[in-house]
């Protein structure tokens, strides 16, 4: 029969099998959860609607027991009530004819046979009219200019020979005028329109080109404008603050690098308060070496995303780094996506308590930089400091692998360059103005695909600064361009390039 310390030992050894055991179930439970979470996420993504719109107010509604106990006081988060507005159907918005467009009048009149009263035989007298309006429209039209330069020679000597000068052109030698580079530009660069369909559309109206002619084109325009470009950098550099946002590009002819590699479209812009500016650059890495070159002798307030390779610059050039809170909202709404359906969690806390403080940035939209900072501080700063309560409460019980723990742990990185906005009216709650302004590359990326060479990518990154910069100027692009090209080969000083900027311009405002 085993002794007392036998039996001991053996319990001692059951206790540590079955605590064994335990752990590998909650490890189990554990990632049956992840995967859930994920499965659930996934799902919302691929089925689910792509917008981050809220419910309407209901993500304020919790059900849940814990939801009530988030926050220890009831002074740490007002009651309120929340409205779910009817359903209301917008009304459609009427097709309208502009005004200033050219007029053709097409007059319908009663033959002379029936302008007498058939009741009297009076001669009818004319009373008014009645007007149809109709919007028309006439596919592109092409035409041929040709330059002829007069020549002169002396009829006595025979010796001296004048020819008279013609402008300098955008490409020299080429067919293509001003207005076919404008046409070719905006199909590409604003309607996303790549340069093969381009190529069908010319042959439908009796010009044959090829996609390769088209394409060099495009590369001497980037090298034409890219004086205007330079210029654009000058004067964003010397804004108080700046966004910067990157995102991929596809190069197919790199040196060193394979086809399938990635290289990136950078954009630096400026705030909506400032001089409007939109200044793509193509890199073939997404290395700091670009902020750096983009961002040389900056030292104003910078908002990026949570990518690191913008921290090396900010630290050489004292910039203030600004982070997106649409970026952690971002990451809480995918938290809010993996949660089982129709079960409120600590997501939604963290969703609800963001949106009151966008409700701030509403309000304060139209006030000065001063009225705006102090708003800020009065309105935005204490639910900011019951956000920053509740992030350090959940982070310690919060499974940092799941969609809300990576959440809480983005907002906890970036706390501080997100709450640097409250420092300064001038500073932006978020990175969306970056993100919107490098929404039309993407849209033109869908239909491209690719840049075929360094210099075609850097030709397009030229071509949409100037575009998006043009139309954040309020300038019609074609228009504009047409002008660049006609005038900007024939510019031989600084201040008459400095004239072609899209704020000096004049006379094609959209």
């Amino acid at each position: 029969m085993p002794s007392s310390i036998e039996l001991a030992d053996k319990v001692h050894l059951l206790e540590r099998e079955i605590s064994r055991k335990d752990q590998q179930i909650d490890a189990k439970d554990q990632r049956i959860k992840l995967l859930e979470e994920y499965i659930r996420l996934h799902n919302s993504k691929t089925f689910g609607a792509s917008s981050e719109k809220g419910d309407g107010g209901q993500g304020q509604l919790f059900n849940e027991a814990e939801s009530e106990s988030e926050i220890d006081s009831d002074e740490d988060v007002e009651s309120e009530e929340v409205s779910v507005p009817a359903h209301t159907r917008k009304k459609k918005k009427r097709a309208s004819i502009p005004d200033g467009l050219p007029v053709e009048e097409i007059i319908y009149d009663l033959p002379e046979s029936e302008k007498t009263c058939p009741h009297d035989g009076t001669a009818l007298k004319a009373i008014g009219e009645e007007i149809h309006r109709q919007l028309d429209i006439e596919p592109a039209k092409i035409k041929e200019l040709r330059h002829i330069r007069k020549k002169y020679a002396c009829p006595c000597c025979e010796k001296y020979l004048a020819t008279a000068q013609k402008p300098a052109q955008p490409i020299e030698k080429s067919i293509a005028s001003p207005g076919l580079l404008a046409h070719v530009c905006v199909n590409k660069y604003v309607d996303a329109l790549p340069l093969y369909r381009q190529v069908t559309m010319f042959s439908r109206i009796g010009v044959e080109v090829d996609r390769t002619t088209l394409a060099n084109w495009m590369i001497k325009l980037g090298e034409l404008v890219q004086p205007l470009i330079n210029l654009l950098l000058e004067r964003a550099r010397e804004q108080s603050v700046l966004h910067m946002d990157e995102t991929p590009l596809q190069v197919l002819n790199e040196p060193g690098k394979s086809a399938e590699s990635q290289s990136y479209m950078w954009l630096l812009a400026t705030t909506e308060a400032s001089l409007p500016m939109m200044i793509y650059h193509y890199s073939a890495s997404r290395s700091g070496d670009t902020p750096k070159y983009l961002l040389e002798d900056f030292n104003g307030a910078l908002m990026v995303d949570g990518y690191e390779g913008y921290a090396a610059v900010c630290r050489k050039n004292n910039i203030v780094r600004l982070g997106c809170l649409a970026h952690a909202r971002r990451k809480f709404v995918d938290a809010q996506k993996a949660q089982p359906k129709n079960k409120a969690g600590k997501a939604d806390i963290a969703i609800s308590l963001i949106q009151k403080i966008y409700a701030v940035e509403k309000i304060c939209a139209d006030m000065s930089a001063e009225e705006r900072q102090r708003t800020r501080q009065e309105k935005a700063k204490p639910i900011f400091d019951k956000l920053e309560k509740w992030l350090q409460k959940s982070l310690a019980n919060t499974p940092p692998k799941t969609a809300l723990g990576r959440a809480l742990s983005y907002l906890s990185n970036q706390w501080p360059r997100i709450t640097a906005y409250l420092d300064d009216g001038a500073r932006p709650i978020d990175n969306n103005r970056a993100e919107n302004a490098v929404r039309p590359f993407v849209i033109g990326r869908k239909n491209w695909l690719f840049a075929n060479s360094q210099a075609g990518a850097r030709a397009s990154a030229n071509l949409y600064s100037l575009i998006e910069t043009a139309k954040a100027n309020g300038l019609e692009p074609y228009r504009y361009l047409k002008q660049v090209f006609t005038q900007l080969p024939q510019a031989n000083s600084v201040d008459a390039i400095e004239a072609l900027l899209p704020w000096s311009i004049e006379g094609v405002v959209g």
